[in-house]
């Protein structure tokens, strides 16, 4: 995989509560690309973060239905990774997350 796809794979984390307590547990949340791989986002965290990566796995999360005053529309929907580290291994930068 070359350098550019690994900045393509991996969209950003993905702040919420439920990630926050996921990460209590060595499992990180990431928004990847629609046509993200497992082991293309599992070689991404193994180049940006330099850690060692035990599992991932993916969802997809379909957009939410809204109505306007206009007729009815839909949010965009998004893929994620639950992304589980080896024993021993973290992500400091979502130490603080809340």
């Amino acid at each position: 995989m070359n350098q550019e796809r690994v900045f393509k794979v991996l969209l950003g984390p993905h702040v919420t509560e439920k990630a926050a307590f996921a990460a209590e547990n060595n499992q990180y949340v990431f928004k990847v690309a629609s046509d993200a791989t497992k082991p293309e986002i599992k070689k991404a965290i193994e180049v940006l973060f330099e850690k060692k990566v035990d599992r991932v796995q993916v969802l997809n999360v379909k957009g939410k239905t809204k109505r306007t005053a206009t007729g009815t529309g839909f949010r965009k929907g998004y893929r994620k990774a639950y992304v589980t580290l080896a024993a021993g291994e973290t992500l400091e930068d979502f130490s603080g997350v809340e």
